[in-house]
């Protein structure tokens, strides 16, 4: 790939974000050719840089978290201590020097430090600011702390998550981080860029996690609106599909899910099971499997219970029908031939955890396909390049804030 010809290469970020939303949406700029320059800290780590997992045969270090590293591909790493004086400044002199710069903390972060958007402004008239506040930059909880575990159940999401007679569960991941936040930033931040090339001026760019994750439960929201009625958990059930649901194949915890929308789909299922429970007058329509739904599973997983879940899973979709098998990490890592053929985990070399796998891109440009090429930087491990040449200091100047703790 010819890096040069990225559609971002040429733009610089000054990257304050950490953990999960802020990394990632960075992450795809700097996955389409934009510099992007993680701040650090040695005396408040990432939170991901210590989070599991890690390889099991190497001692633990800051450097091998699998969950950092992931998130933080192909970026630059300077180590700047916040809490002086002339590590503000330095800050500031990046910002300067930057077309874009992104935080994720709590609202207040930045202007505590002199950061503000007004103050960025004076050195940097055109700057992009991208903020993903919580829950925003005003209203009455703008200043409350909270990660994707806080966000999913506010939105709406986990009260819909999880089977009728059960409590909430939950996603069983932090999904809002990985894909609603992020992907929401980089559209602010592409459609600003294009203002700034046709105008000249930069923008505030605003993405309170909250509001971005609520577009996801958008269809409950109209029927409350439209209806008044708020939905409930249905576990893995639709009301208008049926079968809809997850089926339990041969070997140890092994499952295939199948979703059926409309008779046409019904009749390509009775084709492919031939079973003579299939032709039962009592499921020969949508209203009919809705009404005997609990034997209709049952019967359904009698007949997936004696097959592996590709073998359902292939059959079915020849016909028509959609479904596929539910599968574990490891499933998805090694096994899944679809993503082998498309090339999509990118294997990397890192200099302390090793040859490791990482996601590639959500999506592909055909002439500048992107993607990750560079491990996740070391801690600190691009401060001494940063500040000669992006910064221009020498080193005397550099050995002076090293031995002051501003650079660490």
């Amino acid at each position: 790939m010819a890096e040069d010809r990225l559609p971002l290469k040429g733009i610089r970020v000054a990257d304050f974000t950490w953990f999960g939303a802020g990394p990632i949406f960075t992450q795809i700029l700097a996955h389409y050719g934009a510099q992007v320059i993680r701040v650090e800290s040695q005396t408040r780590l990432d939170g991901l840089r210590i989070a599991m997992p890690m390889p099991k045969d190497k001692p633990p270090t800051v450097n091998m978290s699998g969950y950092f590293n992931n998130f933080n591909a192909n970026k630059l790493s300077v180590t700047i201590n916040m809490g002086t004086e002339k590590g503000r400044e330095l800050a500031l002199r990046l910002i300067a020097k930057s077309d874009i710069v992104a935080e994720n903390y709590t609202p207040g972060t930045l202007e505590k430090w002199g950061l503000g958007y007004e103050r960025i402004l004076q050195v940097k008239p055109d700057i992009i600011m991208v903020r993903e506040p919580m829950q925003g930059l005003t209203g009455p909880h703008r200043d409350f702390a909270g990660f994707g575990a806080v966000i999913t159940p506010l939105s709406g999401l986990s009260y819909l998550s999880g089977f009728p007679h059960r409590p909430p569960v939950g996603l069983g991941t932090n999904y809002t981080d990985y894909v609603v936040n992020p992907g929401h930033a980089v559209i602010a931040t592409l459609a600003a860029l294009r203002h700034r090339n046709r105008t000249g001026k930069g923008q505030l760019i605003e993405v309170a996690q909250l509001e971005s994750s609520v577009n996801v439960v958008s269809v409950a929201i109209l029927d409350y609106t439209a209806n008044g009625r708020v939905q409930e958990r249905q576990g893995n059930r639709l009301p208008y599909a049926c079968p809809h649901g997850a089926y339990r194949c041969q070997g140890e915890d092994r499952w295939v899910a199948i979703a059926i929308f409309n008779d046409q789909q019904w009749e390509g299922f009775c084709r492919a099971v031939g079973e003579e429970w299939t032709q039962e007058e009592r499921f020969a329509t949508f209203l009919g499997r809705k009404a005997h739904e609990d034997e209709l599973d049952r019967l359904i997983e009698s007949w997936t219970s004696q097959r592996e879940a590709g073998e359902v899973m292939e059959l079915l979709q020849a016909h028509g029908v959609p479904a596929g098998v539910v599968q574990s990490a490891a499933d998805v890592l090694d096994c899944d031939p679809h993503l082998k053929a498309r090339g999509y985990y990118r294997y990397l070399d890192h200099p302390e955890a090793g040859r490791t796998a990482y996601d590639g891109s959500g999506f592909r440009l055909h002439s500048t396909p992107g993607g990750p090429t560079a491990p996740a930087p070391l801690l600190g491990q691009h401060t001494e390049y940063v500040c000669k040449e992006v910064l221009g200091l020498t080193d005397d100047e550099i050995a002076d804030l090293m031995a002051e703790g501003v650079l660490q």
